[in-house]
């Protein structure tokens, strides 16, 4: 698996004032940008070309990223307009630039210890997503999972989408150009049996206020 999406094109309103003239990506913990702790990672297993969505202050993404070349990557930039397109729009306009073969996809203001080295090369069914325990502020979760087969039927252990993915390009087949979330794919994907997943029991945050942020940059600048 040689290819890879980030999404990075959300307008980060939780954090401002933060956001307002930095991107949510580019904004740093533990003296790096986020996005940049998981281009750090995805080169390290190989992947060498990853596509980055963007929207909000768009042009700031390659003035700090560039082509690439300081991780050995390849960079595109999938421009979505100045309103996002939501999680599945997103993924839909990025598409041509990822080519025909299964990719990783994940959000970039999650930061987490998981090896992406453990995503399988291709997914069962049409997706393959990384699930992680329900944190607090989400303790209903999204999906269960049952063995490998992730379900909205409450059959096995409800857990929280951990924003880390990957997908076959059929994933999205019939959908048409614009704003769409990526939920509805996956209860239509799990309703055929095509959704399949694994839980992640170590560390995992989603970076969603300032005070997340200041929590995560003590945490690395810790460690």
């Amino acid at each position: 698996m040689r290819h890879a999406l980030i999404f990075a094109a959300g307008l980060g309103e939780r954090m401002r004032p933060l956001t307002e003239h930095t991107p949510k990506p580019l904004l740093e913990a533990g003296g790096k940008p986020l996005i940049v702790w998981h281009l750090e990672k995805l080169a390290a297993i190989g992947v060498h070309y990853v596509v980055i969505n963007t929207s909000h202050l768009a042009d700031q993404f390659p003035d700090t990223l560039g082509d690439g070349s300081r991780w050995g990557l390849r960079i595109r930039y999938a421009y979505e307009g100045p309103t996002p397109l939501e999680t599945g729009g997103g993924m839909l306009n990025a598409l041509p630039l990822l080519g025909s073969e299964p990719f990783i996809a994940l959000s970039s203001d999650i930061y987490s210890d998981y090896d992406y080295a453990a995503l399988p090369l291709e997914p069962a069914g049409l997706a393959h997503l990384v699930m992680v325990p329900n944190p607090d502020w989400h303790a209903r979760g999204d999906f269960a999972l049952h063995g490998q087969s992730l379900n909205e039927d409450d059959r096995g252990e409800r857990l929280t989408f951990g924003n880390i993915g990957v997908y076959r390009p059929a994933f999205l087949d019939g959908r048409t150009p614009g704003r769409f979330k990526l939920l509805p794919l996956y209860q239509q994907a799990m309703r055929a049996g095509q959704l399949s997943g694994d839980c992640y029991h170590g560390y995992w945050c989603n970076i969603g206020t300032p005070q997340q942020l200041v929590e995560l940059d003590t945490r690395l600048r810790g460690s």
